[in-house]
């Protein structure tokens, strides 16, 4: 199993309308092959004072594939192809954590 942690850097006030784009995305990306867990998650209010905020111009998307050839053809699929530009006006990076169960 490949874990990924996407962490998507927002141009500031936007995060709602990426959230609208991307959320579009998760049905078609549930359906491909190898995807056990796809989702983006902000950052969630609590009093625990270890937690690390993003901030509210960050998105991390929590990712589970079966295995790297998964992971690799989600990249080329055609909804993935189709979002990238309708979110790069509010892109600034995007910084991936590839990852395997230790």
């Amino acid at each position: 199993m490949i874990h990924v942690i996407a962490t998507i850097e927002l141009e500031p006030g936007t995060r709602d309308a990426f959230l609208v784009e991307f959320n579009k995305l998760i049905k078609p990306v549930h359906a491909e092959d190898g995807c056990i867990e796809y989702g983006p998650a902000i950052d969630a209010e609590t009093d625990i004072a270890a937690q690390v905020k993003n901030g509210p111009n960050m998105v991390v998307v929590v990712e589970k594939w079966r295995d790297l050839p998964a992971l690799k053809a989600h990249s080329v699929a055609p909804h993935m192809q189709a979002y990238r530009p309708r979110v790069k006006d509010f892109v600034i990076s995007t910084k991936l954590q590839i990852l395997q169960p230790a």
